[in-house]
């Protein structure tokens, strides 16, 4: 409208209809299904098919088989077609936890790899120590009690060699003491084996300075318990020995200067370090486990599915070093470097933190309040490792002045080394060879539908996780009935994505394929039928899936050369090229039967294989939300609208707010227009539908008219002959 002056004159008036309007933020596709590995319960995004294996994985063995699993044969027709980004959701039967690898340092451990030195206190005599060689129990023997002892003490000596032997037969080993070995005196006692009623117990609290820098001892009912606590060849093969001090009265005898004691050999080596930091890998289960010894440069259980860690350049004079995550299988001539970071330290106060450039997050589903808990400080960096814990951190290692600022710093930095990966639980059920491809039943890929009930109502969040498209190869109407009802339920509460669902086991008919169908009844799930023989892309072998394996290659590829509102169906979209043969040869009468009920049937045509020939919901009720197109017309555009109207919440309600609105959606809609999406369209948001009432309420009130365009699905010819001469028509 035009702004004029109340006295003559001219008046400019700009209007700026440049406004570059935002494509609408696209969601991919979401898949719940077992795994080879990767996280369990943690959803996560991945762009590509090498992407897909790198993080969970293709096929596994077992029974010297292999086997996939469909959720990674969907994942390969997915990406394949054209697909872009896809939700994956592991699940899995039992505990799953990560494997961990302990990078060493050179600060000594509180308790390395030596043996424990254990004695005990008896109530008789006897002359000789009999224990276990290598820190087995050990027994002193004492007469009755009523005898006051006190001053007995530790004291290590040198290996006493020939004088110790082991008696297999009775598996003891048995020290003499008829020779005294040279002793190293500590010089002060532990006044501490206090006479009771029945026991002699050790008071730890009066362990002296001069020994516990060497042991580290506990004290449980008559036993005391030792652990050697430096790495030092000092402890290879000594002797550790409980006794009185010469000179002191044992049991109210004379004095006695030759320590009548047992000892007991502990065995070790040098080089025991402790744990500068731990490594946690992210992906669960004992396929990440590795460790072992290496031969030829690599490691015994090391393979295409885990990872090794490697330690690089320690630098004690700038406190950094190199992290490299390599794979599995490969060997030190020949590295297979996954990930590097380089120039890493234990500083907390540094831009280059191994926590912060590694990430040391982790998430965790909690089945309480239905959400992803996460622990941890730094977002994840690796894909493959997380920082787990640090034991020896490096605050401020260069003061400022460049010098070093502790000297113990430089002993927590963790030593070059090649390290593995242990204590992972989790493994492939063992009835999955049962329940795999063509005999899948109540037991699917071996699990249950019980184990997908997590993943299912976490999916129900879409503020949470947005997707287009679910599927679950593997989950069937006829066996888990249970779940797939929730996920519809979900889908339906979504209004966002459509469900891609199989109806019946590999021995269903289509009477009894047709009987499923007829227990849902939604625009939100569509259903294909018969299974289909495809080759399995990562063991070569010839398998039975159900259709919903090799469909999200159909929905990749409608949407890369077309768009959401065409039919995934028809020579031109719906081929199936990975597909060897349908269990059927279905014929028009079964083509029929199964459309009319709502399934899509998967026909056979000549020179073009298999092909889908339908595209309706699950709906029983006709209108045009009864076809695949329509509905993902109504998801694609209430997606892109409602994105538009979550930035208008809490704004003016005003003309020029609405004005705004339209504006920013007309041109989606024309788009869609134009792309065959649509007949027409109509957007009222004015002062018909916001009078008073509705603006002192603060509501906003619009309406979308829409007329989809339909789909040529039967085609009518008619042939007519006309005699020699007959003018043809107008």
């Amino acid at each position: 409208m035009a702004n004029f002056t109340v006295s003559p004159g001219v008046t400019t008036n700009e209007l700026d209809q440049t406004f570059l309007t935002g494509q609408p933020v696209q969601a991919g596709a979401a898949i719940i299904g077992p795994t080879v590995k990767g996280p369990v319960e943690i959803p996560t995004l991945v762009t590509s098919y090498s992407q897909y294996t790198s993080l969970f994985g293709d096929s596994f063995i077992t029974g010297g088989i292999n086997y996939s699993y469909l959720t990674s044969i969907a994942a390969y027709n997915y990406f394949n077609y054209g697909g872009s980004s896809l939700l994956v959701a592991r699940v899995a039967s039992g505990s799953y936890t990560p494997a961990i690898s302990n990078i060493s340092n050179t600060v000594s451990s509180t308790n390395g790899t030596f043996a424990t030195a254990s004695i005990e206190i008896s109530s008789s005599y006897t002359a000789s120590a009999v224990g276990q060689v290598g820190g087995g129990v050990l027994k002193i023997s004492v007469p009755s009690i009523g005898s006051t002892y006190t001053d007995y003490w530790l004291q290590h000596a040198p290996n006493i060699g020939a004088n110790s032997y082991y008696d297999a037969a009775s598996n003891v080993g048995y020290v003499s003491m008829s020779v005294q070995p040279t002793l190293i005196e500590f010089g002060t006692l532990i006044a501490g084996f206090i006479n009771s009623t029945t026991n002699y117990q050790y008071n730890p609290t009066q362990i002296p300075t001069e020994i516990n820098q060497l042991f580290s001892a506990s004290f449980a009912t008559n036993k005391l318990t030792i652990f050697p606590k430096q790495s030092s060849s000092l402890y290879n093969g000594t002797i550790i020995r409980m006794g009185a001090k010469p000179g002191n009265v044992i049991w109210g005898g004379a004095p006695d200067d030759n320590f009548v004691s047992s000892s007991i050999m502990v065995s070790g080596s040098d080089g025991v370090s402790s744990t500068a930091f731990t490594l946690e890998t992210i992906s669960q289960g004992i396929i990440m486990n590795n460790s072992g010894s290496e031969v030829s440069g690599s490691l015994v259980s090391g393979s295409k599915d885990n990872v090794r860690v490697e330690i690089t350049n320690t630098n004690t004079g700038s406190g950094t070093f190199n992290v490299l995550v390599r794979q599995g299988n490969d060997t030190t001539n020949n590295k297979n470097i996954l990930e590097s970071f380089n120039g890493v330290n234990l500083d907390p106060n540094s831009d280059r933190f191994i926590s912060l450039v590694i990430g040391d997050q982790k998430l965790a589903y909690n089945s309480t309040n239905n959400q992803m808990e996460l622990s941890g400080s730094y977002p994840n960096i690796s894909r493959y490792v997380r920082v787990k814990s640090i034991n020896f951190p490096t605050p401020t290692y260069l003061n400022s002045n460049g010098t070093i600022s502790n000297a113990s710093y430089t002993s927590s930095l963790p030593i070059n080394q090649s390290s593995s990966f242990s204590t992972a639980t989790g493994t492939v059920a063992s009835n999955v060879v049962s329940s795999m491809y063509d005999l899948i039943g109540t037991t699917t890929q071996g699990l249950i539908g019980s184990d997908y009930n997590n993943m299912v109502a976490l999916f129900g969040n879409k503020e949470a996780y947005q997707f287009n498209l679910l599927f679950t190869p593997g989950l069937l109407n006829d066996k888990h009935t249970s779940v797939v009802s929730t996920i519809i339920s979900n889908t339906q509460d979504r209004g966002d994505n459509l469900y891609v669902l199989d109806l019946i086991d590999y021995n269903g008919t289509v009477a009894s394929t047709i009987t499923q169908a007829q227990t849902r009844n939604t625009s939100y799930a569509a259903s294909y039928w018969p299974w289909v023989r495809i080759v399995d892309p990562a063991t070569g072998k010839q398998v039975w899936v159900p259709a919903s394996t090799v469909i999200p290659g159909v929905y990749a590829f409608n949407d890369k050369v077309s768009a959401p509102w065409f039919a995934p169906a028809g020579i031109n979209r719906g081929g199936l090229s990975t597909v060897l043969q349908a269990q059927f040869k279905l014929t028009q009468a079964n083509k029929d039967s199964l459309y009319s009920n709502n399934i899509n049937p998967l026909a056979t045509l000549p020179r073009n294989g298999v092909v889908v020939f339908g595209q309706k919901t699950l709906q029983k009720q006709a209108s045009a939300l009864d076809r695949v197109n329509v509905r993902r017309l109504m998801i694609e555009m209430k997606n892109y609208i409602r994105q538009i109207a979550d930035t208008v919440v809490f704004e003016q309600n005003t003309i020029a707010t609405r004005n705004s609105f339209v504006a920013r959606v007309t041109p989606f809609l024309e788009g869609i227009q134009q792309k065959q999406g649509l007949y027409a369209y109509k957007i009222i948001m004015d002062e018909s539908n916001n009078g008073p009432a509705v603006i002192d309420q603060n509501q906003l009130v619009g309406q979308i008219y829409i007329q989809p365009t339909r789909t040529a699905e039967f085609i009518s010819l008619d042939f007519i002959l006309l005699p020699t001469g007959a003018e043809f028509p107008g």
